[in-house]
């Protein structure tokens, strides 16, 4: 644990050893000498004089050089701040140091010590370092001129101040907040900086306190604070009553903010607070910001018994901010002129009244109805603010208020209101009304449409999705989904209203059309069935004759896109009218001969959405036709896709493979697929042949090309036909697998030509992306089969034959297809224990070859890294069976290469390794007692070992979850009494003691309890025995519980970053051990109310005089 001994430090002193001449150049004109690395390592003599100079240019170097200068100095100040003693020369360094970078240097030795080492330092020291960062602050923060310039050498201050707390407040400085409160009252700039270190101090508990303290040490600083919080509050009551100090008063405005989500509620509710912000601060343009995200705290606070308090405070607000905005739309022009304090204070107050109104809104309806009206109103207003994060606010209290009203009585509006839930619903008609003119005018884009008009007024084509926009979408369908329920006619109207006005060309404009139609495709389902026919009909007719009337490409193309999105979002009115169906469809193969970037596209995506929703209406003859449309979409494929790009193709017959899937006539089907595969089988069919006659042929890039594009429309059409694909498969499967057999030959005859670097030519590069097609489309189909026989005896032979002595052999590492270990983990998880027979033959081909690629280092081959792993949990999820059956020393290598997994920091491998470790030994205690027995034998003692090696690593502290669920399991067994041999190596080979009669022979928790217990003392010897006790206790008493074992090994991790000393009565480990015997005994409670739980020789006996 000594983090001053590692091996980091001894390399740098053979670095420093092999390279004495190296210089370091200063950038100080006025010094003219270099720096070489033995004149700094004078620098980690502490026994001699201290040269500042010296260590002022080694900093100076670090920050204004590049390159190996910077790089050495860096491990200089590295090798300085690690050394145990660099803490003595911290003094001297505030005292003398010039520059800010060098006192920074200094403070960050002394908070890494008092953080790690400061529970072994002499008393007298901690106290004399105490005194000195106290004095020192003091001084610095005197003056005011001062505090500005050295903001942040001040705030480094305060830390390390709050840092010394955490360690001894209040045992050894029980008077601290006396002390700060009483000072405060010496000098104003004094009482500034107090409030800062207080503000710091309530951060630290509570709210950065998780993986920083121990659970018990966190809740006794916590109720401490809380103890004494009276005079803390009285120094701010008598700041913010008695000071004239702007500044003065605004930091302690801003430390009362951090206090009031955890002090005791009658500060807030039982003193004049609340009066004070109100009436005394938020007037004032300086204090308004700081003031509302107070009384932002103050009302997201969960209390039901301040009602009273709660209706006064907001009456007292909304009388106040009427005299500062009397008119609620001055805020659009406020926030429009642009000064960030406006803006600010118009953000502020929407988060304020959004989080009241969601909290109480229902009290002030009874209470204050006219207040309410006025602050809705105001949130209206700044809904129409040109800023998405201000609106986003706002739109969370809209989405809360109208799913509200819709649950309390989800009928329609027309519905006769005579109850009071009714009556509620009606109060708020007329801002309702204003709420969907301003959803429909301001709708964000939604993922489907890709024609968007870019900052330079083009229409594009949209190819990054916008997450943050995506998720605005959603949250606003949501809100207008529920105002369309609580009012369809009302939105039906104000979008036939803005619909007319785009296509008279009053407000026409593309984002007043686009937002229109977006919100128009967002309340689909929202309607009653004839209601929504009747609007959709209208919509779609204006839209079309929009498209007809208005002239350009651009404007055509975004009409288009429009029109795409509509109709696919309403496959419901879709099913319903086939002529109407029939017409869309036809016009989106009419958008698929339109060259504009991004129509092509969305016509396709369209297209699929519909065939996916309508699919049966596609394959029967409707009322009118002669033939299923599926027959005329058949028979025009080649005139439709003709201007198609390759990826657009594949959607299309994706698209038409769902429509096929829902043909139940077995024989018609058949005869669909065989026309719906025609042509690539045409293309596919000529290139065997040319093949066939000569191999070489498969050499032409154009061929290569051609079969890759036919594989990819064979992939779409099984994803979409699902196991009925096996038909064309059979067609082509043998070919398929002898086409990658060549590609296979021809890159390893590359290789052995040319060598490795033929892997990144062109050519090669096609040959095995053609490889990994096949791969995807054979592992597409196995993941939707549903004749396990079929592909046991019919496929999967020929497959194994084809891909795994070729991935074996590969004449270099890198020409191994990372997809065949992911095949190989669909077949196992499809096909189960009817594998098992060729698992063998399996993992010989993948298992050591893959294993020796990865186990060099955790970065190289990250894609057969995560597959590797993938397939060994499928093995160890759906075929244990066949993980038994090995060789021990290859279920050792197995069991190997998952702890190797465990310490890889990429997290989906690390992630994937703790899944499997966890099911191999869920499945190895099911298995019968003497295999289990033998398992947990021969490697219990070895995982837990890696395991507390990952846990106590901070590279892996993001599986902390998983890594708890592992050692609580681990725990369990042996607490349980599921492994019933001895674990202890010495019983197992015969060197046990005379067994007490009546009494088992062993005794695998206490075995446990001193592996543990030995283990920790040896990797981390500067925990106490008190500690070894309690935390290895607690895993055992907490096993039941994974979130209570978790945070009990957080605790853990805290301790293990600290030197506690001979006095740890600040661990609190006498109440933390009560507290896990309480657990113990409730445990034992529940187990003692299921018969067989508790093994017999630890139940109370019958005959037992007590």
């Amino acid at each position: 644990m000594n983090g001053v001994t590692n091996n980091h430090l001894n390399m740098l002193n053979n670095a420093n050893t092999n390279n004495n001449n190296t210089s370091i150049p200063t950038t100080n004109n006025s010094i003219h000498e270099s720096l070489t690395l033995e004149s700094a390592n004078q620098l980690l003599n502490f026994n001699g004089v201290f040269d500042i100079q010296l260590l002022e240019q080694i900093v100076e170097c670090l920050y204004t050089t590049q390159g190996q200068s910077q790089k050495i100095a860096q491990e200089i100040l590295t090798k300085f701040k690690e050394h145990p003693d660099s803490w003595t020369r911290v003094d001297a360094i505030l005292e003398y140091a010039k520059n800010k970078e060098t006192k920074y240097l200094a403070l960050q030795i002394l908070e890494n010590l008092i953080k790690t080492r400061w529970k072994v330092m002499p008393e007298n020291q901690c106290e004399n370092i105490k005194k000195f960062i106290v004095a020192l602050i003091i001084t610095t923060s005197a003056n005011p001129t001062s505090m500005e310039q050295d903001k942040v050498y001040i705030n480094k201050l305060n830390m390390i101040l709050v840092q010394i707390l955490k360690q001894d407040w209040p045992k050894k400085w029980p008077n601290f907040i006396q002390d700060i409160c009483e000072s405060s009252k010496r000098n104003e700039p004094l009482c500034m900086n107090n409030m800062t270190i207080l503000k710091l101090l309530s951060e630290e508990l509570f709210d950065f306190s998780t993986g920083q303290l121990t659970q018990v040490k966190s809740k006794h600083l916590k109720d401490t604070m809380c103890q004494h919080f009276r005079e803390v509050f009285s120094l701010c009551q008598y700041v913010l009553e008695d000071s004239r100090n702007e500044k003065l008063i605004y930091c302690t405005l801003e430390t009362l903010l951090r206090f009031l989500n955890w002090i005791p509620l009658g500060y807030i509710f039982e003193t004049g607070l609340i009066n004070a912000l109100i009436f005394k601060f938020f007037p004032y343009d300086l204090f308004r910001n700081i003031t509302l995200k107070c009384l932002t705290e103050i009302a997201n606070i969960d209390v039901d018994t301040y009602d009273k308090v709660y209706c006064s405070m907001f009456e007292s607000f909304m009388l106040q901010l009427e005299k500062i905005l009397p008119v609620p739309g001055d805020l659009k022009t406020l926030y429009e002129t642009g000064l960030e304090e406006n803006q600010n204070f118009v953000q502020n107050l929407a988060m304020f009244l959004s989080t009241l109104l969601k909290k109480r809104g229902q009290l002030f309806e009874i209470e204050l109805l006219d207040q309410l009206m006025m602050a809705v109103m105001y949130l209206i207003v700044i809904s129409q603010v040109e800023d998405v994060e201000v609106f986003k606010i706002c739109l969370e209290y809209w989405g809360s208020l109208t799913e509200q009203l819709y649950k309390e009585c989800p009928l329609d509006d027309r519905v006769v209101f005579t109850s009071p839930v009714l009556r509620r619903r009606h109060l708020y008609d007329e801002m309702l009304n204003k709420l969907r003119y301003i959803m429909i005018g301001r709708m964000a884009k939604p993922e489907e449409v890709l024609v968007v008009e870019n900052e330079q007024g083009e229409v594009v084509r949209e190819f990054m999705k916008d997450t943050d926009s995506i998720q605005l979408y959603n949250n606003m369908r949501e809100t207008l989904v529920y105002l369309t329920h609580l009012n369809s006619n009302d939105t039906e109207t104000i979008m036939n209203e803005k619909l007319k006005k785009q296509v008279d060309g009053s407000e026409w404009s593309w984002k007043n059309l686009n937002t229109l139609c977006w919100a128009i495709g967002s309340i689909s389902g929202a309607m009653l069935e004839e209601e929504e026919r009747k609007f959709l009909v209208t919509v779609i007719k204006e839209l079309l004759g929009l498209c007809e009337q208005k002239r350009g490409k651009d404007n055509k193309a975004i009409i288009a896109s429009n029109i795409m999105y509509v109709v696919g979002q309403y496959p419901r009115f879709l099913r319903a009218y086939w002529k109407f169906l029939k017409t869309v469809v036809n016009k989106l193969f009419e958008f698929m001969h339109e060259t504009h970037d991004g129509v092509q596209d969305m016509a396709c995506d369209t297209f699929i959405k519909i065939a996916n929703k309508c699919r049966r209406h596609f394959i029967t003859i409707q009322p009118g036709e002669v033939q299923p449309f599926i027959d005329e979409i058949l028979e025009n494929m080649a005139t439709v896709i003709n201007q198609l790009e390759p990826h657009q193709i594949h959607t299309f017959y994706e698209a038409v493979g769902y429509m096929i899937s829902a043909q139940t006539d077995e024989k018609v089907q058949e005869e669909l697929i065989q026309k719906y595969m025609t042509l690539p089988n045409q293309v596919w069919n000529e290139i065997i042949r040319n093949a066939s006659m000569n191999v070489d042929f498969l050499t032409d890039h154009i061929a290569i090309k051609q079969l890759d594009n036919i594989i990819k429309t064979n992939y779409h059409a099984c994803k979409a036909l699902g196991h009925n694909y096996i038909l064309q498969l059979k067609y082509i499967y043998m070919d398929m697998l002898s086409l990658y057999k060549v590609m296979s030959q021809h890159i390893s005859a590359a290789i052995a030509k040319n060598g490795e670097s033929v892997m990144k030519q062109p050519i090669i590069r096609s040959m095995r992306g053609l490889k990994k097609e096949i791969l995807k489309l054979i592992n597409e189909w196995v993941c939707h089969s549903n004749d396990h026989k079929v592909v046991l005896q019919s496929f999967i032979p020929n497959l194994l034959d084809a891909i795994l002595l070729d991935y074996k052999m590969c004449p270099v590492p890198s020409a191994r297809e990372p997809e065949v270990l992911s095949t190989m983990s669909t077949v196992l998880k499809k096909l189960t224990d009817n594998i098992t027979p060729l698992i063998p033959g399996i993992f010989d081909a993948v298992f050591e070859c893959t294993l020796e690629m990865i186990n060099k280092d955790f970065q190289e081959y990250p894609e057969h890294r995560i597959n590797f792993y993938i397939l060994l949990q499928q093995a160890v999820t759906h075929c244990f069976s066949a993980c038994l059956n090995t060789l021990p020393n290859q279920f050792k290598l197995v069991l190997d290469s998952i702890i190797w997994a465990l310490k890889h920091t990429m997290r989906n491998v690390a992630d994937t390794g703790l899944k499997i470790l966890l099911t191999l030994m869920e499945n190895m205690v099911k298995q019968p007692a003497e295999m289990s027995n033998h398992f947990f034998q021969t490697y219990y003692t070895d995982i837990m070992q890696h395991m507390f090696s990952v846990v106590t690593d901070t590279s892996h502290s993001a599986g902390l979850t998983m890594q708890a669920r592992i050692l609580a399991f681990m725990f369990e067994i042996v607490d349980m009494g599921k492994i019933t041999e001895p674990l202890n190596p010495a019983i197992q080979n015969g060197n046990v003691a005379n067994a007490v009669v009546g009494q088992p022979a062993f005794d695998n928790v206490q075995y446990v309890k001193e592996f543990v217990s030995n283990l920790l003392k040896g990797a981390f010897s500067h925990l106490n025995d008190a500690q070894i006790q309690v935390t290895v206790q607690g895993f055992f008493n907490l096993n039941h519980d994974v979130v209570a074992f978790k945070e009990h090994l957080r605790d853990f991790l805290v301790q293990i970053r600290e030197f506690s000393g001979e006095d740890d009565s600040d661990l609190f480990l006498e109440e933390r051990m009560a507290e896990l015997e309480k657990k113990e005994k409730e445990k034992r409670q529940r187990q003692l109310a299921v018969p067989g739980i508790i093994n017999p020789y630890d139940l109370p006996d019958a005959m037992d005089d007590n």
